[in-house]
């Protein structure tokens, strides 16, 4: 069992194959679950024999074809509901035992998946590092002197000790990346109200996602794309755009990724060079850096706790603060000692602030695909924290408490060891509703680092024919749409950016069209006798998409162009009636060439 393979791809083959069965595996992981939990503390509650059996005897007439999770063990963050076993949040005082699972936990078993416990966390959720809790403190899955990083302390752990394929988190501050980053995991943190968050323990309602911890980016991207859907019992829940949905994950082209100007590793001698690597391997698989001013996100991540969000926290456990004070943990005390001075000026003023900092840092995203930073600025040790709790606490969110706030989507993938053996990862976010697109660049960030995996060996991602997509669509233009031409303000007007000027491959003809408003081109395929034409790349918000289509006139339409390096993009194409009348300008080039063209035959015949 220790060298079992627990990612879904190599678990399904293994019950095809027979290897195994559902019984015999959880069985055993149970028993290893038991035998590591007195030092890991990563478990609050292992299911019994008698709770399990229902999830067991509902595979026993099951079709493993039928069931996309069909039996694959998961852990569930003891703030997660889970029907019929005590959710205690890490409190003891606060503990109840729930009729129905969460949301999100019901999907799942209901898709074949298989819950073994309940996972220690920081209590109330409130921490990074995952000592906060009366059930024990969870200690890092490869060093000892170091914690597993919190609040979604065992939940990591269930996953880098090999006792669950994937496990259930939360993230707030950081939650679900800072253990993912300590533990040699992939850490995904979902849009908000992308994965439902009914039957979940808030720790502050408007910010809270639940998150997958996973051995791989694209079993994070799976499990994202069967339980994505819009809960009508989440007053928070938000349906996913077709854009994000299963299809998004693929092989990443070019891109641009923003990397802070403000690069903070608090002391660390081996975080810059680590993080240098990353950032070098991204530009090898054919990224382009771009510095971005990283104050505003820093400031932004500063009001989650100095700010009056910590009063949003107050309204889980205040009433047990207030009334049985020995019930909560001193440090979770201290954090929430200030909650009760908030006032809603307060509130309102830092809303204000939020949403100015929000219109920087949504500027800087604009031009990107999506941003590169350090998971955390530097690992703690348990003796840091033990001299230090908050302060220690704190330093780990540097790059993770800003991400809610914003509403950003973020994954946190592994990106290498220290000389110690201790995990290092790093964060890539980017806009709201980009996460399969994210978690296609972790794919490949992750294997071109060649990061040793949890489980096994990585696969050499061939199997992605699909490109990557996002909230963005690449459009290729050739006439009066270019850049500074008369119908380029269609696209300025929607967001558009040009991403570059290039040419098509050597298969087309071009005609300046007889008819219409505005002199436009038409271009045609021709793979016998065509040339390259000069066009531009520019990327249209997918949502502005459908607006754009309807402006554009007979004989014009959208269809795929083939352009000089091989890619297909989707392009202005003409149908062939449109030629009717139309004169071949192929040997100019482009339309900018025959424009020119026209003008030095008018300054002729002015001059004549």
């Amino acid at each position: 069992m220790d060298s079992f393979d627990l990612r879904l791809p190599a678990l399904r083959a293994a019950y095809r194959a027979g290897r195994t069965t559902p019984r015999a595996l959880i069985a055993a992981l149970r028993e290893r679950a038991a035998t590591l939990n007195p030092e890991y503390r990563l478990f609050i509650h292992l299911l019994s024999d008698a709770e399990i059996e229902p999830y067991l005897a509902a595979l026993d007439s099951a079709d493993i074809d039928s069931l996309p999770l069909y039996g694959v063990p998961f852990a569930l963050k003891d703030n997660i509901d889970l029907a019929g076993v005590p959710t205690t949040a890490a409190c003891p005082a606060f503990a109840y035992t729930p009729r129905e699972s969460a949301t999100l936990a019901a999907q799942l078993i209901a898709l074949g998946a298989v819950p073994i416990g309940k996972t220690n966390l920081d209590q109330f959720a409130t921490g990074l590092n995952g000592t906060r809790s009366p059930y024990g403190k969870c200690r890092n899955s490869v060093h000892p002197d170091y914690p597993s990083g919190g609040s979604s302390a065992g939940s990591s752990l269930a996953v880098a000790l090999g006792v669950a394929s994937f496990a259930l988190g939360t993230d707030t501050a950081g939650s679900g990346r800072v253990p993912a980053a300590l533990n040699n995991l992939v850490g995904t943190k979902g849009t908000k109200g992308l994965l439902s968050t009914a039957g979940v323990v808030p720790a502050c309602r408007t910010l809270d996602c639940v998150t997958y911890f996973t051995a791989t980016a694209s079993e994070a991207s799976e499990l994202l794309a069967l339980t994505a859907r819009h809960d009508p019992a989440d007053a928070y829940s938000r349906a996913n755009p077709q854009w994000n949905d299963a299809s998004a994950f693929g092989a990443v082209q070019r891109f641009r990724f923003g990397v802070p100007a403000q690069l903070e590793f608090a002391g660390c001698d081996e975080s810059p060079a680590l993080f240098a690597q990353a950032r070098a391997a991204l530009e090898a698989i054919g990224g382009e850096a771009v510095e971005i001013d990283f104050a505003p996100f820093v400031e932004a991540a500063r009001l989650l706790y100095d700010g009056p969000w910590v009063a949003e926290r107050y309204s889980v456990a205040g009433a047990l603060v207030e009334s049985q004070p020995d019930a909560v943990l001193p440090v979770i005390r201290d954090v929430l000692a200030k909650a009760p001075g908030a006032t809603a000026v307060d509130a309102f003023r830092s809303q204000y602030r939020l949403q100015a900092l929000k219109q920087r840092c949504d500027a800087a995203l604009a031009q990107l695909d999506c941003v590169l930073t350090p998971s955390i600025p530097r690992p703690v040790t348990l003796a840091e924290l033990e001299r230090d709790p908050i302060g220690a606490n704190s330093l780990l969110g540097h790059y993770t408490n800003f991400m809610n706030l914003l509403d950003y989507a973020a994954v946190a993938t592994p990106a290498g060891f220290m000389r110690n053996g201790l995990p290092w990862g790093v964060t890539l976010f980017g806009r709201a509703f980009t996460d399969q697109y994210l978690l296609s660049v972790a794919d490949a960030l992750h294997r071109k680092l060649a990061v040793p995996l949890i489980g096994g060996a990585h696969d050499d991602g061939s199997a992605r024919a699909r490109k990557a997509r996002h909230d963005g669509m690449k459009l290729v233009v050739c006439g009066a749409h270019l850049d500074g031409l008369a119908l380029n303000g269609q696209l300025r007007a929607r967001g558009a950016r040009l991403v570059e000027a290039t040419t098509s491959a050597p298969r087309y003809r071009l005609y300046a069209l007889a008819a219409g408003p505005t002199q436009r081109p038409g271009m045609m395929r021709d793979a016998a006798n065509g040339a390259a034409i000069a066009v531009e790349v520019w990327e249209l918000p997918s949502a502005e998409l459908g607006s754009f289509l309807a402006g554009i006139d007979a004989p014009l339409a959208l269809g795929k162009v083939e352009l000089a390096d091989g890619r297909w993009e989707t392009g202005f194409v003409c149908e062939a009636y449109g030629l009717k009348g139309a004169t071949d300008i192929t040997g100019y080039g482009g339309w900018r060439a025959w424009l020119q063209h026209l003008e030095h035959e008018r300054m002729k015949a002015t001059t004549a």
